[in-house]
């Protein structure tokens, strides 16, 4: 005798509607226009079917900012010997070039400061854990001193540029150009391998 879940059962599909119509009202909206009500009502469900699901507006955003990202498979890439990969390399170009995501990400940091919530549960499960994997690579190449600082730069300077001169990553060869030119700079800092 296998055993039965009272009512009905979960529909797959509703957790990417969900998550789909949260990401486009965090985007249109902020943080105070991406709630439980006006999510439900996108998403064509009921109120209660989200809260089954999320236990918070953030975890829910979080989870939908990261499964709208493009980087595939980071763990494996920064596992791999060469660190950036070119695969790694051409997602961070066809993200940092997305339109959509620069619109989340300013949403992010902007709402950090009356929700800072959303922002520490971001790094929390997705920034802190993507830190430590390129720590790692860049210890196993041989590098050593502050790491942290490096990687802050490369990282500060693409955001800077994303959020201050967007327009300037609507042309996937010049984030190329741009993160290869950040990347190659931060390399200086290295002490050698």
């Amino acid at each position: 005798m296998t055993g039965r879940t009272r009512g009905r059962p979960r529909d797959p599909g509703a957790d990417g509607q969900i998550m789909k119509a949260a990401l486009e009202l965090f985007t249109e909206r902020g943080l105070e226009g991406a709630n439980f009500e006006q999510i439900a009502k996108r998403a064509g469900v009921a109120k209660v079917t989200i809260y089954r699901r999320w236990s918070s507006k953030e975890e829910l955003l979080v989870q939908a900012i990261e499964q709208a990202r493009t980087v595939p498979h980071e763990a494996e890439v920064w596992a791999g010997a060469e660190a950036p990969a070119e695969e790694l390399m051409d997602s961070w170009v066809a993200t940092f070039g997305d339109a959509r995501f620069r619109a989340v990400l300013a949403q992010l940091v902007g709402s950090s400061v009356t929700h800072p919530a959303l922002l520490a549960t971001y790094r929390e499960r997705f920034i802190a854990p993507r830190r430590a994997l390129i720590r790692a690579a860049l210890a196993r190449a041989g590098h050593e001193g502050d790491l942290d600082t490096v990687i802050d730069m490369v990282v500060g300077a693409a955001m800077y540029r994303m959020l201050i001169d967007p327009g300037s990553f609507d042309d996937p060869a010049e984030v190329r150009r741009y993160l290869q030119a950040v990347i190659g700079q931060a390399g200086r800092l290295l002490p050698p391998e």
